[in-house]
């Protein structure tokens, strides 16, 4: 039996779907590095990923979305929820946001930076990061409340916000000096100066 047979047809057909994502995300995040995010057109980057401009838009429905969806907020919500319930809420945020961390720079650095940097530095881009930032606090908020078991509260929204403005800082401080720091060390800074 050959290794993909023991694996069933979902599991092979998501791990397609998420490899044609990620070719479509490098090879945008590519082009509006190299050519500038306002010139780099949807049939631009489709034609490098190798796929029709359709198939560009089954995975994102805009070029925003491209630098906008964040694939890493879903993973630190869980991480966030496997954490200790005795566990401080700012602390457990912390130690789950530095865990993400570990795994997706590990994986997928440049990847990171680069969408990072086009966010910090493109003025569109980051003014919307803002309605960004408050689905994230929701999401973060929703993750405490479900490990404490309780309903989302002002106290865990204030956490949330005051996590993900943390974590935005970090991301931005990183960019401001071309990533030459460790974004680890920056994100334990910025939790460290909120008292986690």
């Amino acid at each position: 039996m050959r290794a993909d047979q023991s694996r069933p047809a979902g599991g092979l057909r998501e791990e397609r779907k998420a490899r044609t994502r990620r070719t479509i995300r490098e090879h945008a995040l590519r082009l509006f590095l190299d050519g500038g995010y306002d010139e780099t057109t949807v049939e631009q980057i489709a034609a490098a990923a190798g796929v029709s401009h359709m198939t560009f838009f089954r995975y994102f429905p805009t070029k925003e979305a491209v630098v906008e969806d964040d694939d890493y907020d879903p993973l630190i919500a869980e991480l966030v929820r496997a954490r200790p319930a005795a566990e401080a809420p700012m602390t457990a945020l912390h130690r789950a946001v530095r865990a993400g961390l570990d795994t997706v720079l590990t994986a997928d650095r440049d990847a990171v930076y680069a969408r990072t940097r086009l966010v910090v530095t493109h003025p569109a881009l980051r003014a919307r990061q803002w309605r960004n930032a408050a689905t994230t606090e929701s999401l973060l908020a929703r993750a405490l409340a479900d490990r404490e078991g309780s309903p989302v509260d002002l106290r865990l929204r204030v956490v949330a916000a005051a996590a993900t403005a943390a974590l935005i800082t970090a991301l931005t401080a990183w960019v401001d000096n071309d990533g030459a720091d460790d974004l680890r060390t920056l994100v334990d800074e910025a939790f460290t100066t909120l008292g986690s």
